[in-house]
């Protein structure tokens, strides 16, 4: 493993001068951007001279130089904030009480505060483009004969710059609730180029339809409470309100034609800008980037593909190795001869070891997780049933130890997944070892939940010793007074059976009061965090910030399986072009490792997909630039998983009847061959 400091030579020799690159191009079609923006907001259909006259002229005007300037900055603080908080693996709500900790985040707050400032700076720049009314903040103005002229609120321009304010926030908020910093890998990989022309007009359509919700949103909030702002603006600038002119928080004002439409042409600017940066940024640092297989130089091992694709940080090294890697192993001959090679001195495969285990260590914590959300929601917190036989033969759980590299078998009892059956639940008298019957799986109660009753936990609980301060103690301690135990079916059938007589019971051992003043505390509290369970569970909005979403824990358990899809790609193709060019045969030696761990994942995830709000494939909004492809990773890696199994068996073909593995996956893989699968 490289150190921290070697680790980083990516990031700064390619992640950083890749985002650069995509802002110098963002800088650069902010020049045509800006320049349609000024030819459309100052539109004039019955005097075409004049209009193009008057954009030349503004364009090329010191104050429009210098409004161009402005945009420059906000372009480059935008393609600074897309640097820091891109994601190659989402972040995926599973309730609405987690979307809402992901939105009052200290960091996201910071996003947010910032994209508000950009969005009233590139507001007052479409201000001072359009002119007219929209110039300044304020006028000058006459409110009675007797008085001078005063400044008053121009409250058109107030209004345009709230709107700037209000869609950069917007932004940034769903930003957060669509992804819109996830940065995905695309499957046909395309040049730069064809890239952002078959995109620009998505973003195009993004733009207008974000601007027009926006603006609704806002002239909404701005029709019940746009008094505030108008009334802070004039105490902190010292301005007075026009009072012969009528306000713009009224159906008439805001239903002005000319004031809709500068107010969404404007929106559409912000984000047309904003939005081709983000395009830009995620064409740019997804690139392919091709890792060397091996180094002539001690100084750059670090950076060959078998080191590389070991590390964990930064995520989009380890992304873009493994996508290097499902590219070499489909389209380079000459580096799969080098996967295939052996180290001199040594003849060890040290190339091919190396990136066998980090696929397989990928595929089996993949498996892991698999299993263990299966039985999770199998089981949904509570113990597993057991058959009516359950007492003739054992119950063996199906989940599989797979760390090493999966040739464990799946049907392997683990101690995690036993029934959480207590032994002693009858046993309230001091019988001893003679009542020992434990409560039969169907009938056991979940005592982890936070609706089990405290009278029920306190019935399968332990045996707690009877004192002073204990309810049923008597206060007789007389030797011919004798306190009668609990009469229970299960000690009276037992006693008559035997045709024995019940043992009577011994005397209760008494404790001081100090020994149980801290266990009646804590059955105390306990009782209490109960209750606040029980009346939390019933509030309506409770249950619905804490419920999870449908489909949402599916999501969040494959979000990062893009890395899976290309091991399962590279090892697949790997595998079975070793089957013509492995000249020392050191694929086949790990070949029953890779199909178990196959057909191991194979079994898990048929198992997730037999499971609720699984196998439903949500719908595309094509109205964000948000990413949602994440929410279909699962679909494409059941493809690719079983994909990769029919390569190795179309390849191999009867070869496999002598590779080793258990009776259950020469069963499963029979039916690969066969190609009933």
């Amino acid at each position: 493993m490289f150190s921290a400091d070697q680790s980083c030579w990516f990031v700064r020799k390619v992640i950083c001068w890749r985002a650069v690159a995509s802002v110098a191009w963002s800088v650069l079609l902010l020049l045509p951007t800006t320049a349609l923006f000024v030819l459309l907001s100052r539109f004039s259909l019955f005097h075409p001279i004049l209009w193009i006259s008057e954009c030349l002229s503004l364009l090329t005007s010191p104050s429009g130089i210098f409004s161009f300037i402005l945009l420059c900055g906000v372009v480059l603080l935008v393609g600074f904030f897309n640097l820091e908080y891109y994601t190659v693996v989402p972040s995926v709500a599973c309730s609405k009480i987690a979307l809402l900790g992901q939105v009052l985040h200290p960091r996201q707050f910071v996003h947010s505060l910032v994209h508000c400032i950009m969005g009233v700076v590139v507001a007052w720049c479409c201000a001072f483009t359009i002119g007219g009314r929209y110039q300044s903040l304020g006028h000058p103005c006459t409110q009675d004969e007797s008085s001078g002229p005063e400044m008053c609120l121009n409250e058109y321009h107030l209004v345009l710059l709230l709107v700037g304010a209000f869609i950069g926030y917007s932004h940034s908020l769903v930003g957060v609730v669509y992804n819109m910093n996830y940065v995905s890998f695309h499957t046909m990989q395309q040049y730069k180029y064809l890239r952002f022309k078959g995109a620009l007009p998505l973003v195009v359509k993004a733009s207008t339809v974000q601007a027009l919700y926006g603006l609704r949103n806002f002239l909404l909030l701005y029709f019940f409470m746009g008094y505030a702002p108008r009334a802070w603006i004039c105490k902190t600038l010292d301005l007075n309100i026009n009072r012969s002119i009528h306000s713009l928080d009224s159906v008439s004002s805001l239903l002005d034609l000319s004031l809709l439409y500068h107010l969404w042409i404007s929106g559409t600017f912000l984000l047309l800008t904003w939005y081709i940066t983000v395009l830009l940024f995620r064409i740019f640092v997804t690139e392919v980037y091709s890792f060397p297989v091996q180094s002539t130089f001690t100084e750059e091992a670090h950076q060959c593909l078998p080191k590389v694709i070991t590390g964990t940080q930064p995520m989009i090294l380890k992304f873009l190795a493994l996508q290097d890697l499902a590219l070499l192993s489909q389209h380079s001959p000459s580096r799969r001869l080098e996967v295939f090679s052996l180290s001199q001195p040594g003849g060890h495969p040290h190339i091919w070891t190396a990136l066998s285990k980090e696929c397989l260590s990928l595929l089996s914590d993949l498996t892991e997780r698999l299993v263990a959300h299966h039985d999770t929601v199998a089981t949904n917190g509570r113990a597993k049933s057991q058959s009516t036989g359950s007492n003739k033969r054992p119950t063996i759980s199906s989940e599989s130890s797979v760390s090493s590299v999966g040739m464990e078998d799946m049907k392997t009892p683990r101690p995690s997944a036993l029934l959480r059956t207590p032994g002693s639940v009858f046993l309230r008298s001091s019988v001893g070892a003679g009542l020992r019957t434990p409560l039969t799986a169907p009938f056991t109660p979940d005592l982890d939940s936070p609706f089990s009753s405290p009278a029920l936990r306190r019935l399968t609980g332990p045996l707690e010793p009877q004192g002073p301060l204990s309810p049923g103690f008597s206060s007789i301690q007389s030797p011919h007074v004798m306190r009668r135990g609990p009469k229970l079916w299960s000690a009276s059938t037992d006693s008559q059976l035997n045709g024995s007589p019940p043992p009577s019971p011994g005397p209760a051992p008494s404790q001081s009061q100090a020994q149980l003043k801290p266990a009646f505390l804590v059955t105390f509290l306990q009782n209490r965090k109960d209750q606040v369970k029980h009346f939390l569970a019933k509030r309506v909005l409770i249950m619905y910030l804490f419920n999870k979403l449908p489909e949402a824990s599916s999501q969040a358990l494959f979000a990062d399986s893009q890395v899976h899809i290309w091991a399962l790609q590279g090892l697949s193709h790997l595998v079975a072009a070793s089957f013509s060019e492995d000249q020392y045969g050191i694929v086949q030696t790990t070949l029953p490792t890779i199909l178990s761990t196959l057909l191991l994942l194979q079994e898990a995830v048929d198992r997730h997909f037999k499971l609720p709000h699984t196998s439903s494939k949500p719908g595309h909004c094509s109205c964000s630039m948000g990413d949602d492809s994440y929410k279909t990773l699962r679909f494409a890696l059941r493809s690719t998983l079983k994909t990769a199994v029919y390569r190795i068996t179309a390849t191999f073909g009867g070869h496999l009847h002598a590779v080793q593995m258990s009776a259950e996956h020469r069963k499963r893989l029979q039916h690969f061959l066969e190609y009933k699968e």
